[in-house]
Order: structure tokens, then sequence, then C-alpha cells
């Protein structure tokens, strides 16, 4: 095809993997997703920005082909991470004379993952200014959105930010893009930060701040559509990354015999009777791509898992496992279930949580054996004294 023309002298010759549904093989991607490589190209100067997942390196090719590529001058590498990486080094081959431009913490990574000489690699400072022919291209050091050598490209002549990870999405359409009608967007986009950027939420806010004064007119991201309204995905993510949460509670839980249901049935019921909007996840089914998305702004997180062999149930210590590692803004937590003899179920699941140390523990409701009176009791008290936690901090809804 040769590329789709973004605007004049720019061109998408990336990929679109329509059937992809599994991402790392962790990350559930149910809309698929692309890989975003960019051309810029005038009778001057070839530049490509990014590559694909070597499955596509055939796609990308082709576009060079088709697209008339006799040399590339650049080729910038924003991340080393395979799935925007992993053609550069048979595109470096096939164009003998094209020199990477990279941060300087990925000249040794595109060494160990891409094995390509160091001579071929011209690392770049932030705010560093590269002219190549009559394209302009100033690069921003961007860690930790979301690795520590991640860039952004911005041509200064068009106006475009070339944004790597930063401001992307899980998200296959036909047209390059962003359709800000389509209501799966921005619920795409946000499973996408709860999956990828949310770790890293005061970088995601520091950057996004560096980019929001470029007066890039186009946002070109490396997976999902491209955003010809740059404040569309601006306020989505100075939202998910400030310090405002939802009045919702987040109910990751499993039951093995039906105690621990129950409980989580009737604790349901009591939230709404206070007023408190809640999601349940049934961990043998869910998508951990919908937990994840929920997690960005959620106020409350309570487990409920029965005992298994003197700890939690492993499909719940894996919850609260996600929940660390993504270090989501969620300010309270607590743990509902049931055990048959004993065990150490709360001391192991607060130690996996205790990496979320701004997050406050509200006391736990762990029963022994089927739940009674007093137990729904207890079940009730802890759903009000959420609800009084969540108006102290003034969540919206």
């Amino acid at each position: 095809m040769g590329g789709r023309v973004i605007r004049e002298n720019l061109f998408f010759v990336g990929s679109v993997h329509w059937d992809r549904r599994l991402f790392d093989e962790l990350i559930p991607t149910p809309e698929g997703t692309s890989y975003n490589a960019y051309l810029l190209k005038d009778e001057k100067a070839t530049v490509l920005i990014d590559a694909v997942d070597p499955s596509k390196a055939g796609e990308l090719y082709e576009n060079l082909r088709e697209a008339g590529v006799e040399r590339i001058d650049y080729i910038v590498c924003q991340h080393v991470e395979q799935d925007h990486s992993g053609a550069i080094a048979e595109v470096a081959e096939r164009y003998p004379e094209a020199v990477i431009l990279a941060h300087p913490k990925a000249k040794e990574l595109i060494g160990t993952h891409l094995h390509i000489p160091e001579e071929r690699i011209r690392t770049v400072g932030d705010n560093e200014v590269v002219k190549v022919g009559n394209f302009t291209l100033t690069f921003l050091h961007t860690p930790w959105v979301h690795w520590p050598e991640t860039v952004c490209t911005f041509w200064q002549e068009g106006k475009v930010l070339f944004t790597c990870d930063f401001f992307g999405s899980h998200f296959s359409q036909s047209g390059l893009f962003a359709d800000t009608s389509d209501p799966r967007l921005p619920l795409g986009a946000k499973r996408y930060y709860g999956e990828i950027m949310m770790p890293f939420r005061a970088q995601v806010a520091s950057n996004l701040r560096k980019v929001e004064g470029l007066g890039a007119e186009i946002i070109a991201p490396s997976h999902g559509p491209l955003y010809d309204r740059p404040s569309f995905i601006f306020e989505l993510y100075r939202d998910w990354s400030g310090e405002g949460v939802k009045n919702l509670v987040l109910v990751p839980y499993i039951s093995m015999h039906g105690s621990t249901l129950r409980m989580v049935e009737h604790f349901a019921q009591a939230l709404n009777a206070q007023g408190v909007e809640y999601r349940l996840f049934n961990l043998s089914v869910t998508d951990l791509g919908e937990l994840a998305m929920s997690l960005v702004d959620a106020a409350t997180v309570v487990l409920g898992t029965p005992t298994v062999l003197a700890g939690p149930h492993p499909l719940v210590q894996s919850a609260a496992y996600l929940a660390s590692a993504l270090r989501p803004k969620v300010k309270f937590l607590s743990v509902i279930g049931s055990y048959g003899w004993g065990g150490r179920t709360l001391e192991i699941l607060q130690g996996v949580l205790a990496p979320l140390r701004n997050a406050e523990i509200l006391p736990p409701v762990i029963i022994k054996g089927a739940p009674r009176t007093a137990d729904f009791n207890a079940l009730d008290e802890l759903a009000r004294n959420i609800a009084q936690k969540h108006r102290e901090i003034s969540t919206v809804s």
C-alpha cells in the first residue's frame, strides 16, 4: 500500500493487528492493537520513526518498498521493547546508511535486544534538535512512560508529536484518527493507561505537562489511533494521573464453597444501601484488563477470598500482586473472606499490598466457616465505614 498519508510528507507505514487477543502473554486485547511506524519523506531526506512487532515486519517492508524508499537517513528508536523496535535490526540491514537515533540509555539496550553495533547509534539529548533535510526534529526525554529510555519526537514543521507508548491504546480500526464519538475509544485508552502507564503516574503527570505546551496539532502514538484533537487525550490523562478518585469500591473475589460468595453478595447490598458504587470481579472469569482499567480511579479495593492451604486463594493473591504492581491511587483497602480451621490469609495479603503505602487498611472481616448474623453485621459496618471515608475525601460519582 506504500503507507497512508497523515499529512504532507508524513505517512503511516505500520500495521494493524486486528485479531491479537493477548499482549505480552498477559494483557487481554479484546479490540486488537496496532504497531504504528511513521515515515517522513521528501526529495531531500527520509526518516523512519519506530518500527513494528516482528510478526508484522513483512507489512512494514512492503510499505517502505511501495513508498519508493531507497535510502533512510535516520531510524528513530523511541523505545527498545520489541513491539516497537523488533523490526529495526532488519531495516538497518536493508538500509545500511541509516543511523539510529535514540536516548542515551537505549544505546546498550539496542545492542542487547537487537544486536545492532554501537557505531550505528547516535544518542540524542533532552530537547536536542536534529535537522535532516527539510525536517526539524526535537527529541524529548520522557522517562518511565514507560521505560527509562523512552523519548518523544516532535516534528516542528508538521506540528506532529510522536509519543511512543504515551497516549497509546490497544485498539484496531480502519481509519488513522481517533473517532472521539466512539464510546469504546476512551475505554480502550483507559485500559491501556491502567495496564501500562499507571505504575508511573507521577512521571506521566510530569511528562504530560512537558508536552502540552508544544503546540502539537497531531498526537501520533505507537499503538492505536492518532489524535487530531490533542486536547481530548490530554484531558483524559490529566484526570487519570491526578489525585481524584471515584465513589467506587472494587471487589475482586473467589468463592470455593459459597461462604465467601455469600459475604460478597451481602457486602454489595450494604454498599448499595450506603450509596456507594461497586464492581464485582469474579476472578475465575475476570479479564484482568478490565480490573486494571477500574483500578485507575477507584477509591477502595476490598479483596474477597477463601483460605487455601493456610493462605489466600492463588487468584486473589495474584490480583493483589497486580494491584500492588500497578500502584493505583486507591485510598482504602480491606479483605473479607472465610477459613476452615486457620491460616495466614490476612498476613500474606497485607504483605503483598505493602507497596500501596498511601492506602489506609480498613478493619477486615475474616470469619470461620459460613457467615452468621454477627458476620453480616460486620460487613454492614465495613460498608458504613467506607461510605464515611469516601465522604471525607470528597469522591466524585
